[in-house]
């Protein structure tokens, strides 16, 4: 069994008396789709947060390739260019122009010169679907070929993981379903991917892990057939049943 590429070990975060993380554990593999579930709250969000440390946790480590990246010694820079993320809001800089958008943190991060930070970035709005749109401003693109940016801007670094926090929750259905094939092809051709997602059809199709948690705690984790079928505990069986109903309802 190779090594992790991802180690949560124990981790914990508390605001005040709120306990956001308690004592989460779990290990992705080079290649795995992790999904991350659960009620507003639970600390899906904040785990994310941890992992490429816009949060830091109180306790507990995280190891990236065998390394620690939790602690301060680990350059928060050279994290973030191994760790990509997709936000739930979107946040592209209105200014520039959708291939500028990824060209922006090749030169200033990566430090690639202007012709290859530009060819890198049209590889990548390629492969979202967007390269006919890389002379395009925000305000000129939906929401969905937003995202797609946002996603072709995060994998422009070549990251080794990529978070998604619920890069669909602002957008319609119909513009959901582009982002949501983006991540499922993405994951198919082996990307590291750990998400925040109410998208259960990308559960089912492309997650080699689902991960439940509740108040801060991870409840239960398995494949996806076993959190659908025949989950080890009431509460995430109620907790499906309901997402689901909601996405058949069209509340997601």
């Amino acid at each position: 069994m190779s090594d992790p590429l991802l180690q949560i070990d124990h981790l914990e975060k508390s605001y005040g008396d709120e306990d956001v993380l308690h004592d989460v554990s779990f290990e992705m593999a080079e290649g795995d789709a992790f999904v991350l579930i659960g009620p507003s709250g639970s600390g899906k969000s904040t785990l994310l947060r941890c992992v490429n440390r816009l949060t830091e946790p109180d306790s507990g480590n995280i190891y990236l390739d065998g390394t620690l990246t939790s602690g301060s010694e680990y350059d928060v820079d050279e994290l973030r260019r191994e760790v990509g993320m997709v936000f739930q809001d979107i946040n592209l800089f209105a200014h520039l122009t959708a291939v500028e958008n990824v060209t922006l943190g090749l030169e200033k991060v990566a430090g690639l010169d202007a012709e290859g930070a530009e060819s890198r970035a049209m590889a990548e709005l390629e492969q979202v679907g967007l390269a006919d749109q890389a002379g395009s401003y925000p305000a000129e693109l939906s929401g969905g070929q937003q995202q797609r940016v946002g996603i072709a801007r995060a994998l422009a670094m070549d990251p080794k993981l990529v978070l998604f926090d619920e890069p669909t929750s602002s957008l319609d259905p119909e513009l959901t379903g582009e982002v949501v094939e983006v991540m499922q092809q993405l994951a198919y051709e082996g990307m590291t991917m750990l998400v925040v997602t109410h998208e259960m059809g990308f559960a089912r199709s492309a997650a080699t892990q689902m991960l439940f948690l509740e108040d801060g705690r991870l409840v239960e984790q398995g494949p996806p057939k076993q959190l659908f079928t025949d989950s080890e505990t009431d509460r995430t069986q109620e907790f499906l049943r309901r997402i689901t109903e909601a996405e058949s309802a069209g509340s997601f």
